[in-house]
């Protein structure tokens, strides 16, 4: 009987668990051909247990490494110190990684001393500057040189990736797994009465309207690239839209980051339509997804998700990794851009066939069935 092959899942952030969660149960369906490992570092302590818990996630290696205080350099440092040690033990025949993270870059570098392969899920997402977003384009385009494989949630990814010398063999286009994740936590508040009332009844206390049929905008902004004017500009454009649409709700989770709670609080507390709530945990975000009017956000996770949902995307970037759905017409660049985003919101609010055109638009990340394409292609690594 062949041996299993031994395949290490590593993470350490909130989207990370999210989007590798589908291809971890993926994996538990076969414990006859894998034997599976799954390890966190736990970058981000708080958010990451959530979601652990939303996906019935029970890790063996918790390195625990999240300190108060800790920049880049803490972080990168401890988690290639910390992986060199996990990969001696346990010696796995393949490393899962994913996406940009710093996790994702010194794990990846790790293995790559250690003379492990990796594989990278959501390969290939490229905007070709440094900077922007930064670090997270530098660590995919490190952690793409030191991958034997690499699983591209589109064409244009695996483009991306053929276009730097990656050998054709190697790249395998599965579609997004944050679909898969999506279609699935979906799903279960659908089927777990318990968990449904709960969130409805959390909802009651810190919304005073009803999110299910009242037009609220959604809110989500923590991008290094925005500290400072970036964000400053940002919420000036929110307390502008406030005042110009009593009308509207806009909800803001607010990132626990000082650079991110500072100008939200300053600027955009006191507003009767605007309400600025802690970090919610994925389910409940999901919910507010799945009802909201529209998107304002300069994260990247949700440019792939909200489109599944209908919803329209206005990114306060300049630039992103993920054109398909710019060009597709389900996303729009705004940039941190005061006079951008009143124009862009002010237009879906208003204008009713602007805003059909981009919730109907076709959504290029996927099917929900990435993992198991992945898992297809790991049963012949």
């Amino acid at each position: 009987m062949a041996s299993k092959k031994k395949v290490m899942l590593v993470f350490g952030t909130r989207p990370e668990a999210i989007k590798m969660a589908p291809v971890y149960h993926a994996i538990k369906t076969c414990p006859d051909e894998f034997e599976l490992t799954l390890c966190v570092t736990a970058q981000h302590r708080q958010m990451l247990d959530q979601v652990l818990r939303v996906f019935d996630m029970v890790p063996d290696i918790d390195l625990d490494l999240m300190k108060e205080g800790q920049d880049l350099f803490d972080v990168t440092a401890s988690v290639l110190l910390a992986m060199r040690e996990v990969l001696r033990e346990n010696r796995p025949d393949v490393l899962l990684v994913h996406g940009d993270t710093a996790t994702t870059f010194a794990s990846s570098l790790a293995a790559f001393y250690a003379g492990i392969k990796v594989g990278h899920v959501e390969a290939g997402l490229r905007t070709n500057n440094l900077q922007e977003p930064f670090p997270e384009e530098f660590n995919r385009q490190v952690t793409s040189k030191l991958s034997s494989w690499h699983f591209a949630p589109t064409d244009y990814s695996r483009e991306n990736l053929l276009k730097e010398g990656i050998d054709t063999s190697s790249v395998f286009v599965t579609g997004n797994t944050v679909i898969d994740a999506l279609f699935w936590a979906l799903k279960k508040t659908e089927v777990d009465s318990e968990m449904k009332s709960l969130i409805h009844q959390n909802f009651a206390s810190i919304l005073p309207f009803s999110f299910e049929d009242t037009r609220f905008i959604l809110i989500t902004g923590h991008r290094r690239e925005n500290f400072g004017d970036g964000f400053l500009n940002i919420c000036e454009a929110l307390r502008g839209l406030a005042k110009e649409y009593p009308k509207v709700q806009f909800v803001y989770p607010v990132h626990l980051n000082p650079h991110v709670q500072d100008p939200v609080t300053r600027i955009l507390s006191g507003f009767n339509n605007v309400h600025l709530i802690a970090p919610l945990d994925y389910a409940p975000f999901l919910i507010l997804l799945k009802h909201c009017f529209l998107v304002l956000t300069d994260s990247g996770g949700i440019q792939e998700e909200a489109p599944s949902l209908g919803k329209p995307v206005l990114v306060m970037r300049d630039v992103t990794e993920r054109p398909e759905a710019v060009e597709a017409g389900t996303v729009k660049l705004v940039g941190a851009n005061k006079h951008k985003i009143i124009e862009s919101v002010s237009m879906l609010l208003d204008d009713e066939r602007k805003y059909s055109e981009m919730s109907n638009s076709h959504n290029p990340y996927g099917d929900g069935k990435a993992s198991i394409r992945i898992l297809d292609v790991l049963r012949k690594c």
